[in-house]
């Protein structure tokens, strides 16, 4: 029970502090560049080393684990993991959708959910699309933002990458109210989470290879331009006009060869 309340105290302090970095978060920073007018970055130097470490991880082990799945697991496959590990976020997309008031939103979740579920064997096979219900990915930070709160600094997690405060805490809610990882919990059956930890991470990732190579190849700073895509990929999701689980890239010519 103490440590129930103190989760609850916790998330409570959170959320202020939330609303209060959400405002100053509007004032833009001397010497931001346009691109960046609505980023404040005041923690720019330890994000940038948080960056680098991220940078090197994936580097050395994440981006060559990510080639060795893409490589050796039939694309088939590949689609039911995707598949798999989307269907089990759908009650948290039914539940954001509700909170943010837009019922049809729950409505379209809800039914992809069933029938994925039902059809589409537990989720591996991605029915719904196919019978014409779109997919309404929405997570708690939206909603923060739905309801009004501001981003707040921007943040770089070890491991996760580009957040802001707003998003931080809700990724943190998302995360405490997961069915999946409360059942599994609750089982005992911890194993069965890092496995959809580690098969998440690899899906994202082996969707975003040939990008993020390019953004890497391209951009002079790698650090701002993640930094403005992420700000620009999250207020676009936040007004629902792009899926929020992927950004929006910039298109690269290749590179001529000589």
């Amino acid at each position: 029970m103490k440590l129930a309340n103190l989760s609850r105290s916790l998330l409570r302090s959170a959320a202020v502090a939330v609303v209060a970095l959400g405002m100053a978060g509007c004032a833009t920073a001397p010497g931001s560049s346009e691109a960046d007018v609505t980023v404040s970055d005041p923690l720019e130097i330890p994000n940038r080393f948080v960056f680098a470490v991220n940078e090197t991880a994936d580097i050395l082990l994440i981006r060559p684990a990510t080639e060795v799945y893409v490589g050796v697991v039939p694309d088939p496959l590949r689609q039911a993991v995707h598949n798999f590990v989307q269907n089990l976020l759908g009650p948290l997309y039914i539940a954001n959708n509700l909170l943010q008031g837009d019922f049809e939103g729950a409505q379209v979740a809800t039914g992809r959910f069933m029938t994925n579920t039902i059809l589409g064997i537990g989720g591996l096979a991605d029915v719904a699309t196919e019978a014409g219900i779109g997919d309404r990915p929405e997570d708690f930070g939206q909603t923060l933002g739905v309801w009004g709160i501001g981003p707040g600094p921007y943040v770089v997690l070890p491991f996760l990458g580009p957040s802001n405060v707003r998003d931080t805490l809700g990724y943190g809610v998302d995360t405490l109210a997961d069915p999946f990882r409360i059942g599994t919990n609750a089982a005992g059956a911890d194993n069965a989470m890092y496995g959809r930890t580690a098969a998440a991470g690899l899906d994202r990732r082996s969707q975003l290879l040939r990008e993020i190579d390019d953004l890497r190849r391209n951009s002079l700073d790698f650090y701002a331009t993640a930094r403005s895509l992420y700000a620009q990929q999250r207020r676009a999701a936040i007004a629902n006009d792009i899926a929020p689980a992927t950004p929006e890239f910039p298109d690269f010519d290749e590179p001529a060869k000589k």
